[in-house]
């Protein structure tokens, strides 16, 4: 617990003392469209409702809040809230995307009235929520069904049609969904009408959209140009990895998953340390602005492919450590401060059971790193990553930025490996082992199977 409490207290000095002598970097930055200058060290927590209590209510999950903000989470991304179509439901409970109505919440989660005093828990804990959206698709018994079903995509039957595979032009087997027709005007408005009512209406600080690689890129500057002009500070991310989507000023991240399946190769023993490289050269370089949101599990990729125990067995905690010290904003699933070494079942009832905690400190301590040293902040304020060793199995590289350095070795394999540096790291503190580190150009350092060095200036 020292160093959780070491860097707790690193945080608290850090962020009650105010660097003048940036302020006008920081106005510069805000005056264009781009991360709202609160979520520069953010780190984002994802909550799963109704599996997060046995309750699986916004009222049960407000006990956690405090916790959370212990944790050094900044903002936590609500899966939908809102009711869930009965007709042609999946599962007992159905799909949190099958939404029937966007303008209330999920009985079964509880009401408006607890959803707003969640949103004042959180942000009296000076944390941010940001909803799930769901702009591709609705449940089968949507209210705009029988309103507006010119609002749909009908098939050549003239009947509404569910979301197709504009690859294979067949379904893509979303059954319990209804394709939006983006063509009609109309419902663009409706549809952002309904995202600005939740801004105005209940103060909320942002959106992630699901399934945004499936909605126009023309619907996404009109969106986010609304958005920005009801409140310029919100945080917007996308569930698609298309380069344009940040590039043209309509989220500020989107989802790393070509990284994420990188990290998960790696993990097999199908790839290794040169292929992040390709990654940084081949796909980060496509994206000239915003960050790309980095992870280790979620809720899809949980239920449907496997815990990060399953994926990348002993070597997850070295996995973690890059997605949450590269070059990009990180993400944390509900339940991995647990941890969770289950799938979670997506349509019925499967609690998380938060008993141990034992990987709070070591995610805490990342968090607090990451709010400390300005280096790993997310983009624009952070400082690009940069390799410091040559190896094909341990990612030896820093981060650097003013008076702030962090320095990361990872091995990324479940073997000893070697790796040579190529400059003098030197007058350096190791978080984790709480070691004083000084090493030399040249000098080749062996480390053990999924061994982690994390080190900041001292």
């Amino acid at each position: 617990m020292k160093k959780l409490i070491f860097f707790i207290l690193a945080v608290s000095i850090f962020s009650t003392c105010k660097d003048t002598s940036k302020d006008k970097d920081m106005h510069t930055i805000q005056d264009e469209f781009t991360l709202p200058e609160w979520a520069k060290s953010a780190v984002i927590y994802e909550v799963n409702i109704r599996q997060y209590t046995p309750e699986g209510t916004l009222n049960a999950f407000s006990d956690h809040i405090p916790r959370l903000k212990a944790l050094g989470v900044d903002i936590l991304w609500l899966m939908p809230v809102f009711p869930i179509s009965e007709t042609k439901r999946k599962g007992s409970l159905g799909s949190y995307y099958a939404v029937s109505d966007f303008r209330t919440v999920n009985p079964e989660f509880g009401t408006l009235e607890d959803l707003k005093n969640l949103i004042d828990k959180i942000h009296a804990y000076n944390m941010k929520v940001i909803l799930d959206w769901v702009p591709n698709h609705t449940g089968w018994d949507h209210t705009w069904i029988k309103t507006h079903p010119e609002f749909y995509t009908k098939g050549p039957d003239g009947n509404i049609t569910d979301p197709i595979d504009p690859v294979t032009g067949k379904s893509h087997g979303w059954s319990d969904v209804a394709d939006l027709n983006y063509d009609n005007p109309e419902m663009r408005k409706a549809m952002i009408g309904d995202l600005v009512h939740w801004v105005k209406n209940y103060n909320i600080d942002g959106y992630r959209m699901d399934i945004a690689f499936g909605v126009p890129l023309d619907f996404w500057k009109t969106c986010a140009d609304t958005l920005m002009k009801t409140r310029n500070d919100l945080f917007l991310l996308a569930e698609a990895e298309i380069p344009d989507q940040l590039n043209e000023k309509t989220f500020h991240a989107c989802y790393g998953w070509s990284f994420f399946h990188t990290m998960n190769a790696i993990a097999r023993g199908e790839k290794n340390v040169s292929h992040i490289r390709e990654w940084i050269e081949n796909e980060r370089s496509r994206y000239h602005r915003g960050s790309i949101m980095h992870f280790i599990t979620n809720h899809d990729e949980n239920s449907w492919n496997g815990t990060e125990f399953e994926r990348m067995g002993s070597g997850y905690k070295a996995f973690a450590i890059l997605a949450m010290t590269m070059d990009g904003i990180p993400l944390i699933y509900s339940g991995q401060e647990e941890p969770l070494t289950k799938r979670l079942a997506f349509f019925e009832k499967d609690s998380i059971s938060f008993r141990t905690l034992s990987n709070m400190d070591f995610y805490a301590t990342l968090t607090a790193l990451k709010h400390q040293e300005e280096a790993v902040w997310n983009e624009p304020y952070g400082a690009p990553l940069q390799f410091i060793g040559d190896s094909d199995h341990i990612a030896a590289y820093k981060r650097e930025k003013n008076n702030s350095k962090v320095v990361i070795m990872v091995n990324l394999s479940d073997q000893k490996r070697s790796v040579v540096l190529n400059e003098d790291v030197n007058q350096m503190l190791d978080i984790y082992r709480r070691v004083d580190v000084s090493l030399r150009k040249g000098e080749s350092i062996e480390m053990q199977p999924w061994e982690s060095w994390v080190m900041i200036k001292k």
